[in-house]
């Protein structure tokens, strides 16, 4: 059984989002695999989207992230933001590692972050994931780890 979260169906100018997103039937993804992803999650950085933490894990992925204004009157919303990553890194990841068919699970859970406290939290929450799997021993030593200062 596969849980599946839409929220917030009301996107906020200038909302912060702590999102996650899985793979297909917990597929694990490889080293090469995970770095595709990362860089995925990385390329629009600054661009469409301010990005201040993301972490790959085997099998999901947390981000920490801010969109921008496309125009004067609408933001880059969540689901074109995912799509693009989504849609980029399951083309790309074929090609780094045996699998064939999907990559990504549907949906995704988001959760739009609503004071500084909770934005501390979940930032930490991303760091601590290695940590906390048994991937490393500090948040620094995961190579899949990024995140701004």
């Amino acid at each position: 059984m596969r849980y599946k979260k839409q929220l917030p169906q009301l996107e906020k100018p200038k909302g912060r989002y702590f999102i996650t997103f899985v793979t297909w039937e917990r597929l694990e993804l490889t080293p090469e695999a995970r770095q595709i992803v990362l860089d995925a999650c990385k390329f629009f950085h600054e661009q469409r989207y301010e990005l201040f933490a993301v972490v790959i894990m085997p099998d999901h992925v947390h981000i920490l992230i801010q969109p921008f204004p496309k125009s004067e009157t609408e933001y880059w919303s969540i689901g074109s933001i995912m799509h693009s990553i989504k849609s980029y890194s399951s083309k790309q990841i074929p090609k780094a590692m045996l699998h064939i068919g999907k990559v990504w699970q549907d949906g995704r859970y988001d959760e739009m972050i609503r004071t500084e406290e909770e934005f501390n939290n979940k930032w930490e929450y991303i760091r601590q994931n290695p940590v906390k799997a048994g991937l490393s021993i500090t948040p620094e030593e995961y190579p899949f780890l990024w995140e701004t200062f």
